[in-house]
């Protein structure tokens, strides 16, 4: 057997549409069995925001929303419905930036996203009566530490969580997963003092390790009708650890595009 360094991923099968009230650890552990898994100490499992957020009943109906003076002119510049616009702006902390189509928020989370995180797609049939929108959960990482507890409990294994969304980026095409939600696993694997190859002592180097693994669960969760919210890694490349959303955030002093 090969001691090769070596990171699987397994999107697990037969995850039903999720509905308010879901016990997601029961069909987690439901999906491992189909596939043929056991938790062991280490692995993570990586939940999309969708099925975290039905689950938690984060869905606003909006015909039930009545927009501020405020989200009406926002509406207005970015070419959307006042009632969504008004939503967007619960959810936010500051309005950054605005263009037709595009509302670019400080989440309340702390984060930099568009709209909000607010999602239109894969929230309800398009025959359903009213129009629905979905919200990120409230505290991404309480959910993620609920789900981690849960998971030990049933399996007796010590394993990390993330809650991953899928963002874009300022600088760059492309929507990429990223990590709003973590407990049980370093979000950032700092390098510092560490030396390369050649010795030198590294200086800057932390990486976005939860992020790194939410983005390679989205190439299996893809983002259309796939059907594959939850995704099992097993292979993560650093120690588990107590963690948050917080370490990826970078502080707005230090943030050159703000």
């Amino acid at each position: 057997m090969s001691d090769a360094p070596r990171l699987s991923l397994t999107a697990l099968p037969g995850i039903p549409l999720i509905a308010v009230g879901a016990d997601l650890v029961a069909i987690a552990m439901d999906g491992l069995a189909r596939a043929a898994l056991r938790l062991i100490d280490g692995d993570v499992l990586i939940f999309a925001q969708k099925i975290v957020s039905k689950a938690e009943g984060r869905q606003v109906a909006l015909s039930r929303v009545v927009p501020s003076p405020r989200a009406q002119a926002l509406a207005h510049y970015a070419e959307k419905d006042p009632r969504f616009v008004e939503v967007v702006l619960r959810e936010s902390r500051e309005v950054l930036r605005i263009r037709p189509g595009l509302l670019v928020v400080e989440h309340r989370l702390g984060f930099v996203c568009a709209n909000a995180g607010v999602d239109r797609s894969n929230v309800a049939p398009h025959d359903a009566a009213e129009e629905w929108v979905l919200l990120l959960p409230e505290n991404p990482d309480a959910s993620c530490e609920r789900l981690r507890v849960s998971l030990h409990a049933c399996s007796g294994a010590r394993v990390g969580v993330i809650i991953n969304d899928s963002h874009g980026r300022a600088w760059r095409n492309g929507t990429v997963g990223v990590a709003v939600g973590v407990a049980g696993l370093p979000a950032v694997q700092d390098m510092r003092g560490h030396a390369d190859l050649f010795d030198y002592t590294l200086q800057v180097t932390q990486i976005g390790a939860a992020d790194e693994l939410a983005a390679a669960a989205s190439l299996l969760m893809g983002q259309a009708d796939e059907g594959r919210p939850i995704i099992h890694a097993r292979g993560f490349p650093y120690a588990l650890r107590e963690a948050g959303l917080a370490e990826l955030l970078r502080p707005r002093e230090v943030d050159a595009f703000r």
